[in-house]
Order: C-alpha cells, then sequence, then structure tokens
C-alpha cells in the first residue's frame, strides 16, 4: 500500500487549504482514514479520522474548521481545512488502519501558516 498526499502549502492566518490522499491497493473501502500531524519538537498526534462506514472524529481544536471526507471510488481521503491559525502548522500525514490492524503511512506534507 502507498499513500500520496498532496495539497500542503503556504497560507496566511484565516485562510484555507485541502489536502488530499490517494492511496493504491484494492482495500481502501474497508479501511480506517486519518490524518494526523507533527509539530517541531511535538509528538505526531490526531487531526481527524473516518472509519469505513464514513463517521468522523476530530481533536477539539479544529472542531468546525477542518472537515474528513472520503471518496471510495477514487481511493481519496480529503481534509479540508478552514480558518486556519498559525498552531496548525507542521507536518500532515496520511494514515490507514486496515480492518486485521496493519497501519501504513503517508510521505507527509508540509502546511504553514503564516502572515
Amino acid at each position: 500500500v502507498q499513500l500520496q498526499a498532496s495539497g500542503g502549502g503556504l497560507v496566511q492566518p484565516g485562510g484555507s487549504l485541502r489536502l488530499s490522499c490517494e492511496a493504491s491497493g484494492s482495500f481502501f473501502s474497508s479501511a480506517a482514514m486519518g490524518w494526523y500531524r507533527q509539530a517541531p519538537g511535538m509528538q505526531r498526534a490526531l487531526v481527524a479520522r473516518i472509519s469505513s462506514s464514513g463517521s468522523t472524529d476530530y481533536v477539539d481544536s479544529v472542531k468546525g474548521r477542518f472537515t474528513v471526507s472520503r471518496d471510495n471510488t477514487r481511493n481519496t481521503v480529503t481534509l479540508q481545512m478552514n480558518s486556519l491559525k498559525p498552531e496548525d502548522t507542521a507536518v500532515y500525514y496520511c494514515h490507514m488502519r486496515r480492518p486485521g490492524g496493519t497501519e501504513y503511512w503517508g510521505q507527509g506534507t508540509q502546511v504553514t501558516v503564516s502572515s
């Protein structure tokens, strides 16, 4: 399995970015997908996740600003990030967990929120 993330970049506070992650393989629809982030000097932490059935979960700090979604026809999970804050600056990683517990990580994409 390969997870290819894209969409990071530099944005001003209050701006928006959309991250996408495309997965290879034929079992995307049965996998739970998520986005994690890691800021300098910090541990990698969950931002948002979406189950195979479409239920979602968010860390409190992004609720109301970020939206995670999936398109099983395109093997893609997306993180729409609005009202971005400087504290959202981090490397964002796409994550997959298959039903048997096997996990995969994407390569990470940098998000920088700065004026």
